[in-house]
Parts: C-alpha cells; sequence; structure tokens
C-alpha cells in the first residue's frame, strides 16, 4: 500500500485510508468460514462508502447481500450496484415516505420489529400493488453466550419479545400487503471467541426451529445474525474462525433438514468484521501543551472524525501510533482533537515519544464506524477524506459535504 506519509502529503489529514484488498480478505475468510449455502448480509451502517459497498458485493458466486436501515443507505447500495432484491431493509422507525421509496427502487425484503412495524410495510406495499416480503425480527428471551455485548433478552425497542410470538401467530399471517418469510435475529454483537459465537447460533437455530412451529409457517429465510469480531482503533488482528463452519451446517441439519436445498435459506450478517481491518485513520498533530500535570496532544481529528459514539459519552480506547516511530513509549497523554468541548478527546494515557506539531499518527483497524458514526456537524469542520486504494493504486478521493437546502424561504 501507498506510504501513508505520502498519501497524508498528497491529500492532507485527518483522512481515511481504506484497502479494497483487505476489504476483499475479510470477505473471503468469512465465506470460508460458513457452508456454502449461507448467504451474508454487509451491514452499511459500519461504512456505506460505495466502493466499499462495490467491493463487498464483488466475489462471483458468493459475494455479498446488503443490509440497510435508511434511504441514504439504500442510495449507496444502489450506487455500489445492489440490485433492490439483494437489499434487505431493518430499523425500528421505518416511516411511510422511507419504506415507499425502498419499494419503488425494487427493495421487497424488510426486517419488521413489532405488529405496528409490520402493518406499516404491508399498508406501504399495498398501496403500491406489492407483496412485501417480512422477516420478523426476534428479541429473544434468553442467550447462550456469556460474553460479548448482548442484544437481547432486555425491553427494547428492537423485535418482537419471544415470548409473545405464539399468541400473535394468527394476527401475523394476516397483515395484508405482507407475506411471513421467516424470522431475523441479532442476539450478540463482538463476539469475545469462536466458542462464543457458536453456542449463540446453536441457540438461535433451536429457537428459530421451535418459532417456526409455533407459528405454523414454513419460513423461507432465516437470518441468524453475527456478532463476528475485529479489533476497533487497536492493534490487534481480525480472527478467523476455524471451527463455526461445521457446527452451524450440524446445528441447522439438526433443526432445519432442507436447508441445504433452502427449505429455508440461511443467512447471517455482519458489518465491522468485513471492513474494520482495511482502514487506517492518518491524524496530524496540531499542538502540544501540558496542563496542571497533564499532557494534552491536540491533533486534527477529533470526535467529529472519529466519533465511535464518544459524543454521547463513550470515549474509545484508541491505539496511536507515530508514523515510522520504533515505539511510542513517551509520557502518556491526553489526545484531543480541535473540537471547542472538552468531550473531544480520542484517548486518555496515550504514550506518545515527544510528540511535536507536524508529527502523523495512524490509528489502525478504524474502517468500521468512523466518519458515519462521528459527530460530522459539529462545529462546522470539513469531514475527513477518505481514500480508496488497492495495493499501490489509489483508487478513489472523496469526502462528504454538508449542503443546506431550503424547502421554504431563500438563503440571506
Amino acid at each position: 500500500m501507498t506510504a501513508p506519509t505520502e498519501l497524508a502529503e498528497r491529500f492532507g489529514t485527518p483522512s481515511y485510508v481504506y484497502d479494497l484488498d483487505r476489504v476483499a480478505a475479510a470477505r473471503d475468510d468469512l465465506f470460508a468460514a460458513l457452508p456454502d449455502e449461507v448467504e451474508v448480509f454487509y451491514a452499511a451502517k459500519a461504512n456505506p462508502h460505495p466502493e466499499l459497498l462495490r467491493e463487498l458485493r464483488s466475489g462471483g458466486a458468493r459475494g455479498c447481500r446488503a443490509e440497510i436501515s435508511s434511504v441514504g443507505e439504500l442510495d449507496a447500495a444502489l450506487q455500489a450496484g445492489f440490485p433492490g432484491d439483494r437489499i434487505l431493509y431493518t430499523g425500528p422507525g421505518k416511516t411511510t415516505e422511507e419504506l415507499t421509496e425502498a419499494m419503488t427502487r425494487g427493495v421487497r425484503l424488510f426486517s419488521t420489529e413489532s405488529y405496528g412495524d409490520l402493518r406499516r410495510v404491508g399498508e406501504v406495499a399495498l398501496k403500491l400493488g406489492l407483496t412485501a416480503e417480512c422477516l420478523i425480527r426476534v428479541n429473544n428471551a434468553t442467550g447462550a453466550a456469556a460474553t460479548s455485548i448482548r442484544m437481547t433478552g432486555v425491553p427494547s425497542q428492537f423485535g418482537f419479545d419471544s415470548e409473545t410470538l405464539p399468541g400473535l401467530a394468527a394476527d401475523l399471517r394476516e397483515v395484508p400487503g405482507t407475506s411471513i418469510a421467516g424470522l431475523h435475529f441479532f442476539p450478540l454483537s463482538n463476539a469475545k471467541d469462536e466458542a462464543s459465537l457458536i453456542v449463540e447460533f446453536r441457540h438461535t437455530i433451536a429457537t428459530a426451529a421451535a418459532l417456526q412451529d409455533a407459528l405454523g409457517v414454513p419460513f423461507r429465510f432465516v437470518d441468524v445474525g453475527g456478532g463476528f469480531a475485529a479489533p476497533y482503533a487497536v492493534q490487534g488482528e481480525r480472527p478467523v474462525y476455524g471451527d463455526l463452519r461445521d457446527a452451524l451446517a450440524e446445528a441447522l441439519d439438526e433443526h432445519f433438514p432442507g436447508w441445504r436445498e433452502g427449505a429455508p435459506r440461511i443467512g447471517c450478517e455482519s458489518g465491522r468484521y468485513l471492513v474494520a481491518d482495511s482502514g487506517t485513520l492518518l491524524t496530524s498533530v496540531v499542538n502540544v501543551k501540558d496542563s496542571r500535570g497533564q499532557r494534552y496532544v491536540v491533533v486534527d481529528a477529533g470526535i467529529n472524525t472519529f466519533g465511535g459514539m464518544s459524543g454521547l459519552g463513550r470515549i474509545m480506547p484508541v491505539s496511536v501510533e507515530p508514523y515510522e516511530s520504533a515505539g511510542a513509549d513517551g509520557t502518556p497523554a491526553s489526545l484531543a482533537g480541535p473540537l471547542c468541548t472538552p468531550g473531544d478527546l480520542l484517548g486518555r494515557n496515550v504514550p506518545l515519544a515527544e510528540p511535536a506539531p507536524g508529527d502523523l499518527l495512524t490509528v489502525p483497524n478504524a474502517g468500521a464506524y468512523g466518519p458515519t458514526a462521528s459527530l460530522l456537524m459539529f462545529l462546522g469542520r470539513p469531514a475527513p477524506g477518505e481514500i480508496v486504494v488497492r495495493g499501490d493504486d489509489v483508487v478513489s478521493v472523496s469526502r462528504i459535504q454538508h449542503i443546506r437546502t431550503y424547502e421554504h424561504g431563500q438563503a440571506l
């Protein structure tokens, strides 16, 4: 890959660099870890850059499908070449306007989070003379994995509570404009280890089979969720799963004996695993100051550039290194961005050896939850550059722009 110093000199900082070769490697590793029949949805929220979406879509018969949750992500997926029938639309707040646009542009598969959500999908489909294929998202009452970020088993805006589904069976089957295609699960995120991932998938598959019986609907599709791990803004390697393929096949053979012939088709989803290690954030030191015994290294990438939800009070433990440095073993410092808020911190106690203005710093494994998970509009600073490379070739350089449009009145 082209040296970060050269890219920083050509295109400035802060900038993200995404390596398409790493995206392709992650896609191929994930497919190799799954049975051949299993489909993979890429969760565009992790990084909706069209070049990354296009790379994940390619790959012959085993390219990814797209999972989206907004018309903005729909635009990105369609721009990247995904046809509407390769897209799953999810989310707890799908509006009539969004659904109308999605169906008009070819989307037919929707994950529904509640009875009201299912009815709204049906109403829009009826107006357009369509039938929407709907997955019932399940908020399972129990889980199996003891580690990772749990997404079910608590009150939530996401999914039908699993214990209520048998009593809703008749109503769900009779919503005009919809056809119940199957179930959608997402029980955990970023599993700590392969054993946790396997035990959760087994639990999900067993639950799906029991709910098929309770609902009295032969499923055509079951999305068993994700949970595939990847380091986020710290040093580390994306895991390769050696036991998952056989374990999944065994569980599916037990509970859905027709799955190899597509009865039902099986899918899973992934965001960070597919793109995290493709990205590196380049940022430059602007200033170094000491305040009452604490060193601050101010860089040009703040929570508007690499937020990772830190604007909501969550500071991510980034790993920052001087480019071409022998090590980062200096005085621990708070790594601060350029914004006028004390909340603009990318990390505390970050060891940096003699940082100076103009030094280039790099943040590894930053391909997921970067610009579009950050406070891009805060203080009106320009969005970071996004540089896409393949080997030594620069494929594209772009920047998200914010433009105010007037629906009433006019600019002063």
